[in-house]
């Protein structure tokens, strides 16, 4: 993920982003660039201000794809096209401020490291800023698949503590719910660009995505999601694997030290009756705390498992609607 531009860094304030307004042009560009770039996942800039507790996306730009085979070749030039896209526009009198940042989504999955890793780097500058994830799959299906997200500010505090544990998230009250915080999204037009879409509009008539809406081929993006959700139930076996190998090991570590305990007593037992100094009871090199594993992965694919449920629930629901609309169609037919 690119890194942040500390030139678009605003003040920050107290009371957190709850709403983001994004003007039509900009979520054109978006879903231009997304869609045109399938089945390739794009980013891109957002370029706004932070009122109270709106944000305001008044212009984005896309970042280039990747040609380097080195990583960090690869970071470097994309930081200096932020740089000189930032220039520019600062040369025309264009907002420059960054806001965040837009990817796209394959069949709803966005919940990855990368992306909390980038919303903490981003934070570092920037307080209030969001992602918008576009599903461009999801759009084929007649639903606008769009939304806005942040990091719950708690979530934040405890992965600069580096306390993303179990422990870690109790003490805070977080569940894999409370991660992401999807906030709702505004679309503004001007009242030119409103008149001349109204002078634009066609008379009423069915076109081709109300048409593409009654399809009943619903069994493809079913199977996509379902084959996802096993992946997703195998990722979480290894997750759960992984916690109760650390349970195991601290429960084979305190019988090691209960056995090494009787042992020194016994030894100091036997000290003391010959007039010796008891040795101490507690040896940090010996038996040092095995580190909690972190819960952030079992928490990131548990937030999948439940996209694609509800992808799953909401396809199905839709397809029943459509077959019972179908039905009456055809008795209004016959």
């Amino acid at each position: 993920m690119a890194a942040v531009l500390e030139g678009g860094a605003h003040r920050a304030h107290k009371e957190l982003v709850k709403t983001v307004q994004l003007e039509g042009q900009v979520l054109l560009k978006i879903i231009q660039h997304c869609s045109e770039a399938l089945p390739q996942l794009v980013t891109g800039q957002l370029l706004g201000l932070d009122v109270g507790q709106q944000l305001e996306v008044t212009d984005c730009f896309a970042f280039p794809t990747a040609v380097a085979d080195d990583d960090v070749e690869a970071e470097s030039a994309g930081a200096n096209y932020q740089l000189e896209m930032m220039r520019c526009l600062r040369e025309v009198n264009v907002d420059n401020n960054t806001v965040g940042w837009y990817q796209s989504a394959n069949m709803g999955t966005f919940q990855t490291v990368e992306l909390i890793e980038t919303f903490i780097n981003y934070h570092e500058n920037i307080k209030k800023c969001v992602c918008i994830i576009y599903d461009p799959q999801r759009s084929a299906r007649g639903n606008l698949g769009l939304k806005a997200i942040r990091l719950k500010e708690s979530f934040i505090e405890l992965s600069k503590e580096q306390k993303l544990t179990l422990k870690g998230f109790q003490e805070v009250k977080l569940s894999w719910r409370d991660i992401f915080v999807e906030l709702p999204i505004k679309v503004r037009n001007s009242n030119l660009v409103q008149a001349l879409v109204a002078d634009l509009m066609p008379a009423p008539s069915a076109t081709l995505a109300d048409v593409d809406r009654l399809n009943l081929s619903v069994a493809p993006f079913l199977e996509r999601n379902i084959q996802s959700l096993v992946e997703c139930v195998d990722d979480i076996v290894q997750e759960q694997q992984k916690v109760s190998v650390y349970h195991k090991s601290v429960a084979r570590q305190q019988q090691l030290y209960a056995a090494w305990l009787q042992k020194r007593r016994q030894e100091n037992t036997q000290r003391l009756q010959d007039n010796l100094e008891a040795l101490p009871e507690e040896d940090p090199t010996l038996f040092k705390p095995i580190p909690e594993p972190s819960m952030l992965d079992n928490y990131l694919v548990t937030n999948q498992i439940a996209t694609y449920c509800d992808q799953i629930n909401i396809a199905a629901s839709e397809a029943i609607q459509k077959l019972f609309l179908m039905e009456g169609i055809q008795k209004a037919g016959l």
